[in-house]
């Protein structure tokens, strides 16, 4: 932890004026911070008072880089420009952890399901009237929030962000899960996992560090100081059934939970209250979203299924699927099916990329190119028709990114909503 006092007598560049960027230009105003500048290498009209007019003289002046997250150190011009001022580079999330303006922190990383582990995190503590605040990769810049001394911080944490963190120290740390994911931005796999265990750095023998236990060899090779805990994969409250809610029913959020729970014990949140406060909970938009039900139909938007890892459990936790995939692929990734067939009735290609699809389809799986979500909605409603399955499910889980048709991947759930809502009404 650093004085407010000391750090305003250090200088900083802000690389990067998205979102996390501003809101580090905000902070330092707010706070009377003098000896800081910005760059941005595509907007060229935010702050120009503070805009540095040679990069390479400031890069090697300045005490501190802050970095915005979405810049690779593993990208060629990135790499040329940054790479020897590594040592310096921080982030938002260190500004957070250096001034320390909180009671205590959770910090949540991995590659599937920080986000609704966060929400259910945020819920619960809510509901059991201890004050807290959700930012980093999810909601607000973390620097925006209005936080207080007694409260409860917590954070999810992307690779991104961690990757070039140096001052994070999370009272409780929770790594959910690894897949492929990110490896175009990180380079390899290797370092992706190295990012994701940064949470656990800093952390003293009174913290603790809430681990997938396939990352246990990891943990004990690195020799953390925080105290290990391994979530229970067969909870004694999942095998009660006391927890009905929808939002939760699938295998890949029962094992989310499991991490709450351990978390929950550590708070002392009693399970009366833990069970009541996750029935309540109401899930997340574009994660096995079910928006849906018509005569037997169910309709899933799992628009957040960006690797085929994601959409796994979509496909393991229904049946007679119809199912929607395509996109942008991530490298590396692969479609394995395996005992996954017998779910599905029939895919159906969407996107730019049809040739990856196909061949990851090929021999597998009966599939269809319809190039576009409401191509898609039309033909799975005229197989429908033609079929004999009385119940049936349309699931949208893309095991790719949006961005060859989308914006991102909550328009390509919205769109799949409204049309779905659309065509069913009209026609089912």
């Amino acid at each position: 932890m650093f004085s407010l006092k000391y750090l305003k007598k250090k200088s900083y560049l802000v690389y990067g004026l998205g979102l996390s960027g501003r809101s580090v230009v905000n902070f330092f105003d707010k706070n009377n911070f003098k000896k800081y500048f910005v760059w941005d290498d595509n907007n060229q009209d935010l702050y120009k008072k503070r805009r540095v007019k040679n990069l390479n003289n400031s890069l090697k002046k300045v005490d501190y880089i802050i970095l915005s997250p979405g810049v690779s150190l593993n990208l060629p011009n990135n790499k040329k420009k940054l790479i020897k001022f590594k040592k310096k580079i921080i982030t938002d999330l260190d500004l957070v952890f250096m001034t320390k303006n909180f009671s205590k922190s959770i910090v949540v990383t991995g590659t599937n399901g920080k986000s609704t582990v966060c929400k259910m995190l945020f819920h619960i503590l809510k509901k059991n009237k201890i004050n807290s605040h959700l930012g980093g990769n999810i909601g607000k810049p973390i620097l925006d929030l209005k936080i207080k001394k007694r409260d409860f911080l917590i954070i999810e944490a992307s690779s991104y962000q961690l990757s070039h963190s140096k001052f994070i120290k999370p009272d409780y740390a929770i790594l959910l899960n690894i897949t492929n994911d990110h490896l175009d931005w990180h380079g390899n796999m290797k370092n992706y996992i190295k990012s994701k265990l940064k949470i656990f750095e800093l952390q003293s023998k009174n913290q603790y560090s809430i681990i997938n236990n396939r990352f246990r060899k990891n943990f004990k090779k690195r020799r953390f100081l925080g105290k290990m805990v391994i979530p229970k994969m067969k909870n004694h409250l999942i095998k009660s059934k006391k927890i009905e809610n929808l939002h939760l029913s699938s295998k890949f959020n029962q094992e989310n939970m499991t991490y709450v729970f351990e978390l929950a014990k550590l708070l002392k949140i009693n399970e009366k209250s833990l069970i009541h406060s996750l029935n309540s909970f109401k899930g997340l938009p574009h994660r096995f979203e079910i928006f849906l039900k018509k005569n037997n139909f169910t309709f899933i938007n799992d628009s957040k299924a960006t690797t085929f890892e994601s959409t796994k459990s979509a496909l393991q936790n229904t049946e007679n699927i119809y199912w929607i995939l395509g996109g942008l692929p991530k490298k590396n990734d692969k479609i394995k099916l395996k005992s996954l067939k017998k779910n599905i009735i029939k895919s159906y290609i969407i996107g730019n990329n049809i040739n990856f699809f196909k061949k990851q389809l090929h021999n597998k799986l009966n599939y269809q190119i319809t190039k576009n979500l409401k191509n898609s909605i039309i033909q799975i409603i005229k197989d429908i028709k033609k079929s004999k399955n009385n119940k049936s499910t349309i699931l949208l889980s893309p095991s790719s990114a949006s961005f060859d048709q989308y914006q991102n991947f909550e328009k390509r759930g919205n769109e799949f909503k409204r049309l779905s809502r659309n065509y069913a009404r009209k026609y089912l």
